[in-house]
C-alpha cells in the first residue's frame, strides 16, 4: 500500500511539473499556420469553438468576423475577443483560449523515419531524432541544423543534441564522413 502511495504521488508530481511546463510555454508561444486552438466564453455555446489555423492565419469569429491570430499568444487572443464581445453583446465574457494541438515539427536526414511529427512542450533534438526511429549508421551526431519556423529564409543554425525545438521548426541531421 505504501509502495502504492508513493508511485501515485511521483505520478502526480510529474503531471504537475508537466502541465506547469506547458503553461509557461503556452504564455509566450506565438500561433502560427498548424495549430489547433480552442476558444471557450463561458455561457456562450455559439460563441464557443475548436479551429486549426490555416496558412492565412485568420480565423472567422462570429459576432467578430476576420482575426488575425498568426503571430499572437492565446493570452493576446483572449483578450482580443474578450474586448470584441464586452459591450455591444456581452456584458462582462469570460473568455478561455487553448492550445489543443501544436503545429508539427519536422526532422529528416540521417534518421530511421523521417517526417513530420506531433510537438509537445519540452522537446529537445535528441527526444526528436527518438521520436524517428534514432539516427541511422551514417547520421553525424554534430552535424545537426535546425530552420525554424518563424524565421524560414534565414540560413539554417548549426545546434547541439540538448536543443530545444519549437512548433515547426525543421531538424536536419546531415551524415558523418566516418
Amino acid at each position: 500500500m505504501k509502495r502504492l502511495y508513493s508511485v501515485l504521488l511521483a505520478v502526480a508530481a510529474m503531471t504537475l511539473a508537466w502541465s506547469t511546463h506547458a503553461n509557461d510555454f503556452d504564455s509566450t508561444y506565438k500561433l502560427g499556420a498548424g495549430d489547433t486552438i480552442s476558444i471557450l466564453v463561458y455561457g456562450e455555446e455559439e460563441l464557443s469553438m475548436e479551429t486549426l489555423l490555416s496558412d492565412s492565419g485568420r480565423i472567422n469569429y462570429p459576432f467578430l468576423g476576420q482575426i488575425m491570430v498568426k503571430g499572437l499568444t492565446i493570452e493576446d487572443l483572449k483578450d482580443t475577443i474578450q474586448k470584441g464581445l464586452k459591450g455591444d453583446y456581452l456584458i462582462d465574457p469570460s473568455v478561455h483560449v487553448s492550445i489543443v494541438e501544436y503545429r508539427p515539427f519536422f526532422i529528416n536526414g540521417e534518421v530511421k523515419q523521417p517526417g513530420g511529427y506531433a510537438f509537445q512542450p519540452g522537446l529537445t533534438v535528441n527526444k526528436a531524432v527518438a521520436l524517428a526511429g534514432g539516427f541511422t549508421n551514417r547520421a553525424s551526431k554534430s552535424s545537426i541544423y535546425v530552420t525554424s519556423s518563424d524565421a524560414p529564409d534565414k540560413k539554417p543554425k548549426p545546434v547541439k543534441l540538448d536543443t530545444s525545438i519549437m512548433p515547426g521548426d525543421i531538424i536536419t541531421i546531415e551524415q558523418s564522413f566516418f
